[in-house]
This record gives structure tokens, C-alpha cells and sequence, in this order.
């Protein structure tokens, strides 16, 4: 499968035209990237190159928050009318209108409308032909995190309505499968950083949301594991000090004392204040919390690095950790569709458009090729709009009326609802709903959502992984934090690749983070999405197929023979924003939160950033809070 570049239309290409109108601005790109008319041969999932936030689904946005007052929605007509419009099709939009139409009934009109080529929002589907087999991978929203605990009897029912059984899911993931392979997890230090390129296999390390059980990790001792790392012996022993033998490092505060201070110091200080590491042994940790929270070890709490299992604080006398942090180590983090919560998004779409997606069970949806021609036809109770770029949404007349470009055409079109929910990202909603007061308009704007990049790799065969030992690495220094074999889930139809020789999806996460520069977390995703949206896709060919080959080369892996394709998922809008006492007042965030995402005449707000939480059970929670704030206003 040849490796598509779908990137001529980036960051940097808006930059030249930047002299042009909003309308003219759209119409100067013709049709974007990768679209197509939706036909019986329209199938997104299968698009490689650049993914998720890809061209042509965000230049319209950024051009409505730069010169939103050159556009003029006055003289446009009404074209259609509905019950519900929705503004997003992610999981929280989708899931929206499967709750108006359990209260309002199938003969309710909705219309979700949506910038991206696909719909699901973050919950992206990755599809791969290769050899004459189909491998599908996650690009975004991932799994569901702690059910048990974490799932609303709201998010439990609408699981039971689509046919989703935690239990079946669960029984789908062989969680021994890398380490009856007599695999373990390793670390990947890059000669760039850390003077020589070596492999260290062997982590016996406890990992948040951690899908192999405790064990099977086929870990080492930690004075093997760790004498094995490319440092000197001074950084060795402080290693293994902080790891077998940690100190009381905050000694002579009370508990409550500790704890404000764990709070409210990011990890990094401790390990470099309290503790007294190294910069060397320093950066073994730096991108620990990469892939949890999308930023570094200066930007994460301590409290909240302890709730990630990371060491130094167990000889404190802390108390426990709470009910969710401890549920999120102790609970096995296995419920997977093979292609994340994508398959949950599909699942969704099955329930309002049957037509679209064949079949009646979790399973036999898996292997189901949706039908996208269907999403929008005329006799659909629901219909799904894609390439939509909503621009605006205003109380009128007892309803709402929306506004969006078709990005392709670049034709304006006006539709009329009596109710009209935002599902996007909250910092859009002021530049699309501008009536929203002031005050709100702030609070959306602190939701500054972080950036990151989940790419699929696959390979020919994974007998370079087998080679090293290792199913998945940690890699401190390298930009991809973490590189790892698909999870091994097997579903209806669809069996994940059993030996060696049988092509993989390797998953990779990149966060684009700034250690040293002293910059906020808000700072930083900031600059880390411009950096992501000014990137082109040989840019990020460039920084996947140089750290593979050094990780794996010694194995005799070439990565311009083992490569069968790249598909790279851009979220510069990643995970909703999480507040931490080191940059947010705790006392003030309820009251933020709350005001937020407070009702706009006629249109609510959803998602999971209305929760400030990157989970799906928490855009599915605002789904159902948003469904009912309309229907209380009757």
C-alpha cells in the first residue's frame, strides 16, 4: 500500500493567501485534500498521510476567528428546517441525537453537521489493506477508561441500547498475548540525547491504565533493568535510590502540608529540588506523562505523577489515592474495539441511520464497511453532514438558525431549528456563537486544548519488535514518546495479527512539548499547535521513519522496505484541557466550568470539553445534560 502524501494544503499555505476575504479565502483552495463526492466510493477511513485535524477541515475556523466580522450571513435564505441541529460529530454530538430521539422519538428531524471529512470527532478509524488483509487502528479516542468506575448509568444505558457488552469486550483482548510471545516492555535511549542508541528491555515498572496484568510484565529487577541504561553510575544509584529505597523528600511538613505541596509542584521540581537528580537522570522521566497528559513532567503535578505510578513519594505516609486515580491503575484497560472508539462512533451511527451500517451486533460491526452515501439522504429522520464547517448560530424567531460552509464548494447555506446544541471545541463557540456573554466567552477560552499526534505505522511483519524483545517502547528523548504494537483484539471477523511474520499496526504517540522553556501548559499546547498545523506531512515521515530505523536497524529492519504505510493523526485540538493547581485556581474551576457551558437561548453546549475531561464517558455524561437543558426549556 503506497504512502499518500495529503498535505499540499497546510498551515503554512493560509499564510500566503492571508490577504484574501473569509468566502474568497475557501474558494482560492477548490476542493480540499483527500474529499470526494459522497458516493458509493467514499471511504475516509482508508485515507492515509495526514489525518485527523486534516486539510481542509480547520482553515475555515481559523478564518472565522481572525476576520469574523468580514462575513455576512444577512441575505442568505433558509434552505432547510429541523427539530435539532447539532454542531460536531463526535462522540458527544452522535450521542446527543441518539438522546433526543429516545425522548422525542424517530420521527424527530436532526441534523449533526461536521468540518471533518468523517465523522466521530477524535473516535478516528484507521484501515489498512495489506497483503489482502484488512488492519484497522485507532487514530484518536482510544478505549474506554475504567467502566466500572468511571460509567454514568446514563453512559451504561446508551452502551446497553447500541449492543455494547463491557463483558464481550473485555473477552475480545488478550491481554497475555506480548508476553506469552515472551515479550516485555522497554526503553529506547536515542544517541542524540543520550550519547548511543540503545535498547533496554525488561521494564518491571507499573503502568496507569495498564492492559497487561501485573504478572505477566516480564519485567526484570529494577537494579538489572536500570544499570542497563546508558548513564553514568552516579544517575544509576540516584535511579535506584528513588525507585527501592525513597526518602521522606518533603521531612518535617504535616500530611496535609505534603499533599498542598505535591499539588501545587510539578514532578520535575521534586525530582530536580527535593530529590536532587540529575539533568541526565532528569530526562529519563520527561516524557513519562506524555501519553496520559499530553505534556511533560514540568506540567504535571506531583500528585497527579504519583496517580501515574511514577516513584519518590511512597516513604511520605500519603493518603490513598482516590477512588478514580486508583481505578485508573488498578483497572484492567482492555475495553477496545479494534479500532478504538471509532467502533463506538460506527455503533452509534448504526442506531440513527440503520441503512448505513449492515448487521445488528458489536461484532459484525467491526468488519461492516459503512455506507457514507446513506449519512445524508433526504428521507433520513437523522442526517450526517460532513465537510460542514459551521461559522455561525443565532437565536431567531422561537429557534435557532446555523450557518456553515460546505468546504469543498465553498458555498454559504443557512439552516433553521427550533434547538441547536455545540458539540466542537468550547473555543470556537465564541467566534460561532458571538450573542454568548462576555464573561462566558472567557471561561470557553480557558479550555485550550492540547496537542498531540497519534500515528499508525504498518509494517510488512513485526519480527524487528520480536528481535528486541520488547512490544513497547518508552523513549525519554526521542519526539515519539511512545512505540508500541497495536493492542491484541480480536473481534467478529476481525482477528489481530497472530505471528511475526503477519504485517502490524504499530501505534506512535508524539506530543509536541517545550521542557526548559518555562512556559504554562496553555502556553505550550498553543505553540504546540501551531507548530502541528504549520507541519507538513513529510515533516512528520521524516521524524517516524528516522526514530523507527534507529530503534530497530540493529534488527536488520529497513524502513524503506518494511514500511507499507503511514497514517498520521493530527490533533492540534487534542485532549480537553485538564486543570491542575499549578496553573488554575482549584476554588475557581466549578464555577468556570458551570458558567462555561451555560445555555445560549436556544443552543446548549456538549462534549467532553463542557467537563473539562478527555474521556468519552464524559462527552457522553454532557451529551445527555445538554439534551435535557432543551427539553426543559420546552
Amino acid at each position: 500500500m503506497s504512502i499518500t502524501r495529503r498535505d499540499f494544503l497546510n498551515g503554512m499555505a493560509i499564510a500566503i493567501v492571508s490577504g484574501l476575504t473569509p468566502l474568497e479565502l475557501v474558494r482560492a483552495n477548490g476542493k480540499t485534500p483527500g474529499s470526494a463526492d459522497i458516493n458509493a466510493d467514499y471511504y475516509p477511513p482508508l485515507l492515509t498521510g495526514l489525518r485527523g485535524n486534516h486539510p481542509g477541515s480547520f482553515e475555515m475556523a481559523h478564518a472565522l476567528g481572525r476576520e469574523h466580522e468580514k462575513f455576512d450571513f444577512g441575505k442568505l435564505p433558509v434552505e432547510e428546517e429541523y427539530d435539532l441541529v447539532i454542531v460536531g460529530g463526535g462522540l458527544s454530538g452522535l450521542a446527543a441525537a441518539c438522546f433526543w430521539r429516545e425522548k422525542m422519538g424517530k420521527e424527530a428531524k436532526i441534523l449533526i453537521l461536521d468540518n471533518h471529512d468523517d465523522f466521530g470527532g477524535h473516535a478516528k478509524r484507521n484501515e489498512f489493506n495489506v497483503g489482502g488483509k484488512t488492519l484497522l487502528g485507532y487514530g484518536g479516542s482510544e478505549s474506554f477508561q475504567s467502566p466500572d468506575s468511571n460509567f454514568s448509568p446514563v453512559v451504561h444505558g446508551l452502551m446497553d441500547s447500541l449492543g455494547v457488552s463491557i463483558t464481550r469486550m473485555k473477552r475480545s483482548f488478550d491481554t497475555t498475548f506480548y508476553p506469552d510471545q515472551h515479550l516485555s516492555r522497554g526503553v529506547f535511549f536515542d544517541k542524540k540525547n543520550f550519547g548511543e542508541t540503545k535498547i533496554v528491555s525488561g521494564d518491571p515498572g507499573r503502568a496507569v491504565s495498564d492492559d497487561i496484568p501485573p504478572d505477566r510484565l516480564n519485567g526484570r529487577s529494577i537494579e538489572d533493568f536500570i544499570n542497563d541504561f546508558p548513564l553514568d553510575e552516579v544517575d544509576r544509584k540516584a535511579l535506584l535510590d528513588l525507585h527501592i529505597n525513597p526518602a521522606d523528600y518533603l521531612q518535617g511538613m504535616t500530611v496535609e502540608q505534603k499533599t498542598e505541596w505535591l499539588d501545587t509542584h510539578s514532578y520535575h521540581t521534586f525530582l530536580e529540588k527535593k530529590v536532587g537528580l540529575s539533568k541526565m537522570a532528569l530526562m529519563y522521566f520527561q516524557q513519562r506523562t506524555n501519553d496520559f497528559f499530553a505534556i511533560g513532567i514540568e506540567g504535571v503535578s506531583c500528585s497527579d505523577a504519583r496517580a501515574c505510578a511514577l516513584p519518590g513519594m511512597e516513604a511520605m505516609g500519603l493518603p490513598p489515592l482516590d477512588g478514580e486515580a486508583l481505578a485508573d491503575l488498578e483497572e484492567p484497560y482492555t475495553y477496545h474495539f479494534p479500532d478504538g472508539n471509532a467502533g463506538l462512533a460506527r455503533l452509534m451511527v448504526r442506531k440513527l441511520i440503520p441503512q448505513a451500517l449492515p448487521g445488528s451486533t458489536m461484532e459484525d460491526s467491526v468488519t461492516a464497511r459503512l455506507h457514507y452515501e446513506q449519512l445524508d439522504r433526504p428521507e433520513n429522520g437523522t442526517r450526517i453532514r460532513l465537510n460542514s464547517s459551521v461559522i455561525n448560530a443565532a437565536n431567531a424567531d422561537n429557534g435557532v438558525v446555523v450557518s456553515y460552509i460546505n468546504n469543498q464548494s465553498g458555498k454559504l447555506h443557512r439552516v433553521k431549528s427550533r434547538n441547536a446544541i455545540m458539540a466542537g471545541y468550547n473555543m470556537m463557540i465564541p467566534y460561532i456563537v458571538p450573542e454568548a456573554p462576555e464573561q462566558q466567552k472567557e471561561d470557553l477560552r480557558l479550555n485550550v486544548k492540547s496537542p498531540l499526534v497519534y500515528t499508525n505505522v504498518v509494517v510488512n511483519n513485526w519480527r524487528a519488535f520480536k528481535n528486541t524483545g520488547v512490544h513497547e517502547f518508552y523513549s525519554p528523548a526521542a519526539p515519539y514518546s511512545r512505540v508500541k504494537l497495536d493492542y491484541p483484539v480480536s473481534m467478529g471477523d476481525y482477528h489481530h495479527p497472530q505471528t511475526p511474520d503477519d504485517p502490524m499496526c504499530i501505534h506512535m504517540v508524539y506530543v509536541p512539548t517545550y521542557p526548559g522553556s518555562n512556559m504554562s501548559p496553555r502556553e505550550q499546547f498553543r505553540r504546540g499547535r501551531a507548530f502541528l498545523l504549520g507541519s507538513t506531512f513529510d515533516t512528520h515521515e521524516q521524524m517516524i521513519r528516522s526514530q523507527l530505523q534507529e530503534m530497530l536497524g540493529h534488527t536488520g529492519f529497513d524502513h524503506n522496505r518494511d514500511i507499507a504505510a503511514i497514517t498520521v493523526n493530527r490533533w492540534a485540538h487534542g485532549y480537553a484541557y485538564y486543570a491542575s493547581p499549578l496553573s488554575d485556581d482549584m476554588e475557581k474551576m466549578p464555577e468556570i466550568i458551570n458558567r462555561a457551558r451555560q445555555p445560549i437561548g436556544r443552543i446548549t453546549i456538549a462534549n467532553s470539553d463542557s467537563d473539562w475531561s478527555a474521556y468519552a464517558h464524559a462527552a457522553i455524561d454532557q451529551a445527555w445534560r445538554a439534551v435535557n437543558e432543551l427539553v426543559a426549556m420546552g
